[in-house]
């Protein structure tokens, strides 16, 4: 499987050093099979004036059956718990992989008014059918990333 991560340099060596702690879902180097994606990710650099570079990387596919993995197939309620534990430091799970989709910025404002108790769980959940969710796969373990996942190269975008 190839998989692309956005940034404003290349990342030849994922490390989770540099991860952020509290985004969707949890520290951990995100990255997406889409192309398209790993490109829209690179805007935000590029709107500061820095490069944007999609690093390319194959997956050794086994890590699904060799590692402890979270999948989300769409927008659910046990999603968008699970998002709102990460991003509020609340996770204590233990998953070396946790698959699902992007909360982008449509989808960041339902679960900011459902946060805020503006909304309930259930109109949320109505709100998110209508969101085609993009894809993101987060490697939360070094030892997944230095023994699955190898780097290919990079392009500017």
């Amino acid at each position: 499987m190839i998989l692309y991560h956005g940034s404003y340099m290349e990342i030849d060596k994922p490390d989770l050093l540099h991860s952020r702690p509290r985004v969707d879902f949890g520290a951990g180097f995100y990255t997406t099979p889409l192309q398209e994606q790993a490109e829209k990710w690179c805007g935000k650099f590029k709107r500061q004036g820095k490069s944007g570079i999609v690093s390319r990387y194959s997956l050794d596919e086994t890590v699904f059956s060799a590692c402890k993995v979270l999948k989300f197939d769409y927008y659910s309620e046990e999603w968008l718990d699970f998002v709102l534990d990460c991003r509020t430091g609340k996770d204590a799970s233990d998953y070396d992989i946790v698959i699902g989709g992007v909360a982008n910025d449509k989808v960041f404002n339902t679960i900011e008014l459902y946060f805020e108790n503006l909304i309930n769980k259930s109109e949320a959940i109505r709100r998110l059918r209508y969101e085609a969710p993009n894809l993101q796969i987060c490697f939360r373990k070094q030892s997944v990333i230095d023994r699955y996942l190898k780097f290919e190269g990079s392009v500017e975008v």
